[in-house]
Parts: C-alpha cells; sequence; structure tokens
C-alpha cells in the first residue's frame, strides 16, 4: 500500500466562522481521515463537527500530541502511516506546526519517510504581519516571550532595539490572560516613535488589527482583556 500522508489541517481561529472560511480541498481530505493528532481532543472534535457535521466521531482515533510530548511518542504515533494510512494534525493555535507543538509530529514524519502535506489556512501570524504595514519581507517571529518579568522586559530591550538597527519586523504573543501586562512592558520599554501592531481576535466577529507609534498607543492604551491577540514591533 505505500506509505501514508500526514497532512496539516488548519483550523478557525475562534468560535466564529464555517466552512465557506476555509477551502473545500481541506473539507475533502478530512473526510477521508480517520486517525487525527490534536493538541486537545475536545477542540478536536469540534472543529471536525464544524468541518463535516455528519463526521462519525466514535470512528475518530484520536491522539493527543502537546507540548509535554516527546520526539520518541511521535515516531511511535505515526507507525499507522507507514502501512499506508493517512494521518491528520489539528492545532490550538490555527496552524499546525507554527508556534505549535506539533512541530515535533512533522520532524518525526520527515525522518520517517513520510510525506507532509500542509493545506492552506487561517494564519494568525501571517494576517497580522500583512495587516500592520511593517516590513514584510525582513521578519522574526518570537513566539512566546519569557513569562519572568523581568526577563520580558530584557527581551523586549532587545527586541526594539533589533526593530531600531535593522527595520525588521517582530512578531510574538502571549497567553491570552497576559495580554495587558506585556502591553504595559511594551509601553514602558520601547521608544514612543516605534510602530506596535496590535492584532485582536483576528478573522473573527468583533476582530481589529491597528498600527500605532508607542507614543500614540501610551496617550490612548486599550484593554486588552483575554483575547487572541498578535504583536508586531516594527521601526516607523
Amino acid at each position: 500500500m505505500g506509505t501514508g500522508k500526514l497532512h496539516l489541517l488548519p483550523v478557525w481561529l475562534g468560535e466564529g466562522g464555517g466552512i465557506e472560511q476555509l477551502p473545500p480541498e481541506n473539507i475533502a481530505v478530512a473526510s477521508g481521515i480517520d486517525l487525527w493528532f490534536v493538541e486537545n481532543e475536545r477542540s478536536a472534535r469540534q472543529s471536525l463537527r464544524r468541518m463535516l457535521p455528519a463526521v462519525d466521531l466514535p470512528r475518530m482515533e484520536m491522539h493527543r500530541f502537546d507540548q509535554d510530548s516527546t520526539i520518541n511518542e511521535a515516531r511511535g504515533m505515526l507507525r499507522p502511516l507507514l502501512s499506508g494510512r493517512d494521518g491528520g494534525v489539528m492545532s490550538e493555535a490555527g496552524m499546525p506546526g507554527i508556534a505549535d507543538p506539533g512541530a515535533l509530529l512533522v520532524r518525526a514524519a520527515h525522518e520517517l519517510g513520510i510525506e507532509v502535506v500542509p493545506h492552506i489556512g487561517p494564519n494568525s501570524m501571517m494576517l497580522a504581519l500583512a495587516a500592520s504595514g511593517a516590513n514584510g519581507q525582513r521578519f522574526s517571529f518570537h513566539g512566546y516571550l519569557p513569562r519572568a518579568a523581568h526577563e520580558r522586559k530584557q527581551a523586549i530591550r532587545r527586541i526594539a532595539t533589533e526593530a531600531t538597527r535593522t527595520g525588521s519586523a517582530h512578531l510574538f504573543m502571549e497567553t491570552p490572560y497576559r495580554n495587558d501586562a506585556l502591553l504595559a512592558d511594551l509601553l514602558e520599554q520601547c521608544d514612543e516613535r516605534l510602530l506596535l501592531t496590535i492584532a485582536v481576535d483576528i478573522t473573527q466577529p468583533g476582530g481589529s488589527v491597528r498600527t500605532c507609534s508607542i507614543g500614540a498607543w501610551r496617550r490612548d492604551r486599550p484593554t486588552l482583556g483575554k483575547r487572541p491577540a498578535v504583536f508586531v514591533l516594527s521601526a516607523s
């Protein structure tokens, strides 16, 4: 039968939206897969139900692969694909493998000679960058900044220096309940002339992308609350 394929299938970035937001190819591929590697089983089942209202969920074989999973576990989970079975990866981050533990599954698939097939879909980082007006030809994604306040402030100063020196854009994110603490540190540590983009609830009802100078944000500081956000720091 040959080797199966590992399909990376993006899902929605929030509760809003239906199948009109996903390419038809994704729906067709998902309908033919019954082996899934997911970060959270409950939300993965909800996403499958949104994609395929008539899906037989009890028939779906799901394996949790999260931030605590290892490369050896990834190799073991992928063994059925060596016998010709296709598998799918779904992430809590929208796009599997980006700011997501699924990257380790992808690495293991390459080690085992399994074809990896990425599919088109929402990616909050790229959408935020595209809508920011920042340098789309030279940028860095830093993922989550350090949790400890003093380390986070040091990281912000390093990023701000690099943005000023090179003109590059710098993307990062935060766990939603720390959004406002991160914003406070950005406004405290960065030169007022730097530009900061705050992209909140991208693709979702009420979502927004706004770019202002640090000085302008200081004068009109928003409360972000626990809404998914991506931040882009760049030179003016």
